[in-house]
């Protein structure tokens, strides 16, 4: 597949190239320019890179209008959440055909059923080109509403309170806040919030009147350390406020009447390096999940008076190697919790009189289940999610006393879907080291067996998070054009538990990228697909998994798609002035040290592009994103156009009006997904 020309290249005087000095060695990034985010040559370039990726997926565009409609087909346009019962209201979501954004709603328990719309995003949206609510927290008084908003994509939040009786907002306009940092005191007229310092870092929370100028704020806490992020909480039972303090390895919280909210907080348990824990409280005592001497967690309970007495804590939970304690919620006659085992996710009663457990049952063997919303501390119904990799999303009811499941909605599929077409598999593929890793596979039961099929391989591999299976409606576009979906669940993530996610960080990171590669040759020599068949994808710390697979093996792969690839780690890392950068040392390691700078620079998809053949490859970005800059994704691609040695397709789309999670609203969502997916397509020979 032939590439023309490559867009023009900016003024020369642009192009100046930067030499950077690390640990006595000279590195030449001739990109550097690129950070210039207020540049207009820096705009142009950006703009006219648009313009060639949309020449070159110009064949493309009746696929992905044909793709569009297959999503629309597929999507419930008029829909409603399952309202999730508080304090004498139902509160749901639903959203409207043709509109791109939910509208929050709720209606009396007891009353004549009328819906009470509270937020109309549509017309929160109206005059932006990006929008998200951050968070939309009712006061305890169900009166007023706290709720924070984007406009850019760049993650700093708009603090705004909406009085529920009039439909009006107050006052306030509280810029450069935390997205989710909001909670309300018991009073419902203190609102506690967390802001955000030069480098996006949340890390100070202040006390807010309903009403009151922002300059009458109080204080309550600032974080000095940069490598913790802040966010605030309440108990379920709404005993307690809480200041959540958390780095990648490290957190501490620090607790405060809910009734009382000028009470100074106290902390909890004194952070310890390697130690993270979480609480909730119920009936004058906590609940603590902890990993102090347990790497996957053990739950402790201690009375609520001797909290900081290490004799009166007690274990609940022992810890247990195979098992990872991973959530929790309290009732006030149960304990719920989720624990994952051989890779599954078990969710798992404890009657907390009786001291009885029992794992609640579904009808799959491999499937993913977790907690939905469960606001009420006094309830004997645990809400539940539930999905599989062929199964849609369903909503759960479960009565921990009677034992009893009740389904309360399947997601819908308007055009119709027959889960009995596909099938799925749980694979194993051998890492160079010996280990075995798991694959999640996808694909129809008509797939001819014994013959190589095109495949999508999906990774991420960060932070301890998993990339459980799940179900997705627009996947079927590909699974019904003879696809097979594949998920690597690599070392770096939590698919196996916490030492699976220490497998794979800081020294050991290595070990994402040749898991990933192992999954790749072990699909290959199965036969379920091929080399010229094998498009991958990750976003994100996903992409730089992509980007290190490709430097190191080019040749098993046709096609690969970057999402907001973080490919430019080295130089990322040495400069903490960039949001993320210091908390990030726990998890890459802080080039300031000689070894990790070697480390680093030992696979960074940036510094390691060489002159050798690459696959067909796609790049997004976005322009407002605080979390990956824009300008990795932009330089890992100018540098590949200028090194690699092939004729191949090389795109790089930068989303000019958002950030890291792309468009804000599901149609232009939708619309993203269908150019992503039109180049997988086209890249397989399949345009139609």
């Amino acid at each position: 597949m032939s590439e023309p020309e490559a867009p023009d290249t900016p003024p020369v005087a642009a192009r100046l190239p930067r030499r950077i000095e690390s640990h006595g060695e000279v590195r030449v990034d001739e990109y550097y320019w690129l950070r210039e985010r207020d540049s207009e040559a820096v705009h142009d370039y950006l703009r006219r890179e648009n313009a060639y990726t949309e020449a070159q997926m110009s064949s493309t565009a009746a696929l992905q209008e044909t793709l569009y409609a297959e999503f629309i087909s597929r999507l419930k346009e008029d829909d409603r959440s399952v309202p999730v019962r508080m304090d004498g209201y139902r509160y749901y979501t639903r959203t409207e055909a043709g509109r791109e954004y939910p509208l929050f709603c709720r209606t009396a328990v007891e009353g004549d059923g009328r819906e009470h719309v509270i937020l109309d995003i549509n017309k929160l949206a109206q005059h932006h080109d990006f929008y998200d609510i951050g968070t939309a927290e009712i006061s305890p008084c169900q009166r007023y509403l706290a709720y924070t908003e984007d406009t850019r994509g760049d993650e700093r939040f708009v603090l705004r309170i909406r009085d529920l009786d009039t439909g009006e907002d107050g006052p306030e306009a509280i810029e450069n806040v935390s997205g989710g940092g909001v909670v309300w005191a018991e009073d419902g007229a203190t609102l506690f919030y967390v802001t955000l310092d030069e480098t996006r870092r949340p890390y100070r929370v202040f006390r807010h009147g309903r009403g009151a100028e922002a300059g009458e704020d109080a204080e309550v806490f600032a974080e000095p350390d940069e490598a913790f992020f802040v966010g605030v909480d309440k108990t379920k039972d709404r005993r307690y406020l809480l200041i959540e303090l958390g780095s990648n390895v490290t957190s501490e919280t620090r607790f405060l009447p809910a009734d009382a909210p000028e009470t100074p907080p106290a902390v909890f348990r004194e952070r310890r390096h390697g130690v993270e824990y979480g609480i909730e409280h119920r009936q004058d005592e906590f609940f603590v999940l902890i990993n102090q001497d347990a790497v996957n967690f053990r739950l402790d309970r201690v009375p609520a008076a001797r909290f900081a007495d290490p004799a009166a804590w007690s274990t609940y939970i022992a810890h247990d190697r195979r098992v990872k304690l991973e959530d929790f919620e309290v009732f006030r006659d149960h304990l719920a919790v989720v624990a994952r085992e051989s890779g599954m996710r078990r969710v798992r009663i404890h009657d907390l009189d009786s001291g009885e457990r029992h794992d609640v049952g579904f009808d799959e063997s491999v499937y993913t289940a977790g907690f939905g919303d469960n606001p009420e501390f006094d309830s004997r119904v645990v809400r539940l999610s539930y999905t599989s990799l062929v199964s849609p999303p369903r909503v759960y009811d479960y009565d921990m006393d009677q034992r009893r499941l009740s389904l309360l909605k399947e997601r819908e599929i308007p055009a119709g879907y027959d889960r009995s077409a596909y099938r799925t598999e749980r694979l194993w593929a051998t890492a160079p080291d010996g280990e075995a890793v798991p694959i999640s596979l996808v694909c129809r039961r008509d797939l001819p067996a014994g013959r190589p099929a095109p495949c999508l391989l999906y990774g991420y591999g960060a932070y301890g998070i998993t990339v459980d299976p799940g179900f997705s409606a627009n996947r079927l576009s590909l699974l019904d054009r003879g696809f097979v979906y594949a998920i690597a669940h690599v070392r770096g993530g939590g698919d196996l538990g916490e030492p699976w996610k220490h497998a794979g960080k800081l020294e050991q990171k290595p070990n994402t990228f040749s898991d990933f590669v192992a999954c790749a040759e072990h699909l290959i020599d199965a036969g379920y697909t091929s080399p010229e068949q094998l498009a991958i994808m990750g976003g994100s710390a996903g992409g730089m998994l992509i980007g290190a697979a490709l430097n190191e093996r080019p040749d098993l792969f046709n096609a690969a798609v970057a999402q907001v690839p973080f490919v430019d780690v080295l130089n990322t890392m040495e400069d903490p002035s960039l949001p993320l950068t210091v908390i990030e040392y726990d998890e890459w390691g802080n080039p300031g040290d000689r070894a990790y700078y070697e480390l680093i620079r030992s696979y960074a998809p940036y510094e390691n592009v060489r002159a050798q053949a690459y696959p067909n490859l796609l790049v997004v970005a976005g322009l407002n994103d605080p979390r990956v800059q824009y300008w990795e994704p932009a330089k890992w691609a100018a540098r590949l156009r200028a090194t690699k040695t092939d004729h191949n397709l090389l795109l790089l789309k930068t989303y000019m009006e958002s950030g890291h999670l792309g468009a804000s609203g599901r149609y232009r969502a939708l619309r993203e997904l269908a150019f992503d997916m039109a180049f997988i397509l086209k890249t397989a020979g399949i345009e139609q």
